[in-house]
């Protein structure tokens, strides 16, 4: 299945960079780029793209703007919204999630990251470059109501919570746990299922309100 992504940001190098990182996978293609946030809305509705990038800071509406029209509250029918920028500001980062957005990259992430937050995200999870979660996640800006859950979870996932609550990639748990790509994967669902929580965001913010990691390994 091909991933079908939305490029929004003012700088056109920044633009035609991200068309070139997404299009070189196999899965991922770029239906559409916009210079300002107006347009971002305008094509986001009329494509329906399956993950729209979105930059923070463009003429007409700004990134948060457009996320909050696209994803936020409130909204019948939501797209999916990754939120990439330059600018590592908590009210950035707190705007975009409480808007709706399922992921916050800067923009120095490297490619990488991109396409696994764009699969991700493609996928109903969502990813918070590494750099940011530990310091967002401490203040707990992603609310979380979920208590501990009735059935436990298991030595191995409790590992997994905590590699999930430094901000890593599931790529750098399952080289940190020394397991495969998908058993990570499927402890992330069964985290979710048992905790009753929709993302590894939320897993990450369970995880540090209930005290199961309390620092950077």
């Amino acid at each position: 299945m091909t991933i079908r992504v939305l490029v929004a940001d003012d700088q056109a190098m920044v633009r035609g960079g991200l068309r070139l990182i997404l299009e070189d996978q196999p899965d991922i293609t770029v239906v559409g780029e916009a210079a300002d946030g107006i347009t971002a809305l305008e094509l986001a509705r009329r494509l329906r793209p399956d993950v729209s990038l979105v930059d923070i800071r463009m003429p007409g509406a700004d990134g948060l703007e457009v996320t909050r029209a696209l994803a936020g509250p409130g909204v019948e029918d939501p797209l999916r919204v990754i939120v990439v920028t330059t600018f590592d500001l908590d009210e950035y980062v707190y705007g975009a999630l409480r808007g709706g957005a399922v992921g916050f990259l800067l923009k120095d992430a490297g490619p990488a990251l991109l396409v696994e937050a764009v699969r991700a995200a493609h996928a109903g999870d969502a990813l918070i470059s590494p750099s940011v979660t530990v310091r967002l996640l401490r203040r707990l800006a992603v609310p979380v109501t979920a208590a501990r859950p009735a059935i436990p979870l298991t030595d191995r996932e409790l590992e997994v919570v905590r590699e999930i609550a430094r901000g890593r990639t599931n790529l750098e748990v399952a080289a940190q746990l020394f397991i495969s790509l998908s058993t990570v994967k499927s402890h992330v669902s069964g985290i979710q299922t048992k905790l009753g929580l929709r993302n590894r965001v939320e897993i990450a913010a369970w995880a540090w309100e209930h005290g199961v990691v309390t620092g950077p390994a």
